[in-house]
């Protein structure tokens, strides 16, 4: 019988660590994205307002997570007043 997993990182990481950090550089990461989407951003406007360069905003729409920090995505969502909430708890 096959594992089933409660999200795809835990499914490729054996460290729980690495796997909930991405699991939050994701779900960070798909909200910059949406932003964008949403405001009809091209690249280089998305840029200038969340702070970064343009080929940032490529590495983004393009999913490499292992570019992008927690700390920066939190900051690139502060700068368009989106507010992020963290939620501590015990794992099951």
């Amino acid at each position: 019988m096959a594992e089933k997993y409660d999200n795809v990182w835990d499914a490729l990481y054996d460290d729980s660590s690495m796997a909930e950090s991405l699991k939050i550089k994701s779900q960070l990461m798909i909200r910059v994205e949406k932003y964008i989407k949403e405001n009809g951003l091209i690249q280089k406007d998305a840029a200038a307002i969340f702070g970064v360069s343009q080929p940032r905003i490529s590495d983004l729409v393009r999913g490499k997570i292992d570019r992008f920090t927690i700390d920066m995505l939190i900051n690139m969502l502060s700068r368009v007043g989106i507010k992020v909430d963290i939620k501590i708890k015990k794992a099951a």
